[in-house]
């Protein structure tokens, strides 16, 4: 028959204590292990980013690239009998794009719509063309005193009802 054997408390209580001073002397070594190869590791990138730093200040400058523009004047190629132009109002008083569009007229555009622009804030008057249009949008900027001249932004050519040219009307 086979009884099984019972330790005494006085056997089990030290096997508890060395475990948890095993587990606690294995933490600390841990702890060390991590703090010494975690500042040769900082002292090794930071070794690998000085050198680089370094590398790059002596290393010849890059070429310089050229920014190619367009030439400042594109002629215009329509004539202004020929050119439909969109003016809209986009300083919020009323009557103003009707009188804008008038002056318009005068310099010898046809006039589509007439109207209000999306927004009525806008600080300076805009010239916008559609694309293959620049030559005449800058024309009709010179025609009007207008310096901002810009390819079509915020409206599809879609919305201009066949026009070539918007006219928005700021301040």
């Amino acid at each position: 028959m086979d009884h099984p054997l019972t330790a005494p408390e006085s056997l089990i209580r030290p096997w508890r204590t060395a475990a948890l001073v095993a587990v606690a002397i294995a933490a600390i070594e841990l702890v060390l292990l991590l703090v010494i190869g975690g500042g040769s590791l900082a002292r090794m990138v930071s070794d690998r980013v000085e050198r680089a730093a370094t590398e790059r200040a002596q290393a010849p400058a890059p070429p310089e690239k050229r920014i190619t523009r367009q030439p400042a004047s594109v002629a215009a190629k329509v004539p202004r009998t020929k050119l439909r132009v969109v003016v809209l109002n986009g300083n919020g008083r009323q009557g103003a794009a009707a009188a804008a569009a008038a002056r318009v007229q005068r310099r010898g555009y046809k006039i589509g719509i007439v109207g209000n622009a999306p927004r009525s804030d806008f600080p300076r008057s805009i010239v916008m063309y559609k694309p293959g249009f620049v030559g005449e949008g800058r024309r009709l900027g010179r025609d009007l005193g207008v310096t901002m001249v810009t390819p079509l932004d915020g409206m599809r050519p879609s919305a201009l009802h066949g026009a070539h040219l918007v006219f928005i009307l700021g301040s």
